[in-house]
């Protein structure tokens, strides 16, 4: 086992990890930039390196200061958290190359599901349902009129690197594929330096299931069953919930196949996610994996008993799975709401400053992930999310319930949260039956706003 581990992230994550560490009695040091140089998870590492300014890309996007700091701290391993770097290869690959663990997939797994081209042409190996789409990326506005011709609009355009909805646009008709190629490649460059963008079929109205995958050096993969992330604004993801309502324990048990059989063929270790969308006759189609540890991972613990991040850390450490497919067992259910610094009033716009109350709910059955206290800046470089709110309950109604309670306590003063429209969630009648897709935020409760 790992002597001392450096969290190379910010926020709940990166005290996720402080944790984690804590508890497998591991040495733990921490980056962080100048914005997060008062966060109070950074007093609960041995050692805080600060690694720059705020922006990301002058501190938490540079290897060469977090290889750095790993040196010099004397970390035998780091973890990557989500975003950032966690699904950079050549990151990982430099570790390697300095002889510095990388907890998380290989390098070369990472290569073959980050990209999504390379991705679902996996899939197909893997004999794993796909979503029609393009004969691999689209270089011209013709080829992509031809192809958006033959199978019927509406039609996807996805950026082939990255995630989380940008270079992503959906085109209904000739003129808005035309303009949205042209503006999906400029955002996509702009995130990810990489402009290239491949088109799908557009599925209305479905639902994102997406499975949790788990996986040793030694070719043992496991799934630990599936979450719905059908609750979404925008592509970025409100509400998550584990197991899926409504889903048929058959296509349960194939879609959770699925993933353990793509997760094989692309010689998979550690914590990650295979994405499908789920239509309204429950086919299920493989869109993407996310290398790395979600947001929502603790939705998972909650249901299996699995700690996800110390398992990483095993797994990173040379260590076998100790949990074998027939071990993992589905135990109630578990939603989790995001709690953003944004202003759903206000068409979610960013509510930067400084938190002059923070008072989070309790009693059983409730888990908050957060690295905010009373009197927390709140900086605007980094993404908006200050909590999340977990519930876990004997039954889905039950939870639901606990929820509603448990955002009824939430108290958050000096910036504006997305609290009230988890509220307004929580008691939508789509929602309590199981009926929503990943449309229903825009075409329900954000129309006409």
């Amino acid at each position: 086992m790992f002597q001392r581990i450096l969290v190379a992230n910010r926020g709940e994550i990166a005290l996720r990890i402080i944790r984690a560490c804590r508890d497998l009695g591991i040495e733990v040091a921490c980056v962080y930039s100048e914005a997060d140089k008062d966060a109070p998870y950074l007093k609960l590492a041995d050692q805080a390196i600060c690694i720059g300014p705020g922006p990301a890309v002058d501190s938490y996007l540079r290897v060469d200061r977090i290889i750095a700091a790993a040196e010099i701290t004397n970390a035998q391993a780091i973890h990557p958290g989500y975003g950032f770097l966690s699904e950079n290869s050549k990151f990982a690959s430099i570790c390697r190359d300095c002889k510095i663990e990388f907890i998380g997939p290989p390098p070369e797994a990472m290569d073959a599901v980050g990209n999504k081209e390379k991705g679902k042409q996996l899939a197909k190996k893997a004999k794993v349902p796909t979503v029609p789409g393009s004969d691999g990326l689209v270089t011209s506005d013709e080829e992509a009129l031809k192809f958006a011709h033959q199978v019927g609009y509406p039609v996807l355009i996805k950026a082939s690197a990255g995630g989380g909805g940008r270079g992503m646009r959906v085109a209904r008709n000739d003129i808005t594929l035309v303009s949205g190629l042209a503006s999906a490649r400029q955002e996509a460059e702009s995130a990810f330096k990489d402009g290239s963008v491949l088109l799908e079929k557009y599925l209305d109205q479905p639902r994102h299931v997406e499975v949790q995958v788990l996986g040793d050096r030694y070719g043992n993969v496991i799934h630990l069953y599936e979450r719905d992330c059908s609750m979404q604004r925008r592509h970025q993801k409100l509400v998550e919930e584990s197991p899926a309502p409504n889903l048929p324990e058959k296509v349960r048990d194939n879609i959770c196949d699925a993933a353990v059989r793509l997760a094989r063929a692309a010689g998979y270790y550690s914590a990650g996610t295979c994405e499908f969308l789920v239509d309204k006759d429950n086919n299920f189609y493989f869109i993407e994996v996310n290398a790395r540890v979600q947001v929502e991972h603790p939705v998972t613990e909650l249901v299996t008993g699995v700690d996800l991040i110390r398992e990483m850390i095993r797994v990173a450490a040379g260590e076998k799975l100790r949990y074998r497919q027939k071990d993992i067992v589905l135990r109630g259910a578990a939603i989790e709401c995001r709690i953003n610094a944004e202003d759903p009033a206000n068409n979610f716009r960013p509510s930067a400053g400084t938190i002059t109350k923070w008072q989070p709910p309790g009693g059983p059955g409730i888990r908050m992930d957060s690295h905010v206290v009373t009197g927390y800046r709140v900086p605007p470089n980094y993404d908006s999310m200050v909590a999340k709110l977990l519930v876990h309950q004997p039954t889905r109604d039950e939870a639901i319930a606990v929820m509603r309670r448990a955002l009824r306590e939430f108290t958050v003063e000096g910036i504006a949260t997305t609290i009230p429209i988890h509220q307004q969630i929580m008691s939508t009648a789509e929602f309590i039956n199981g009926t929503v897709d990943t449309t229903f935020i825009e075409r329900r409760l954000m129309a006409g706003k």
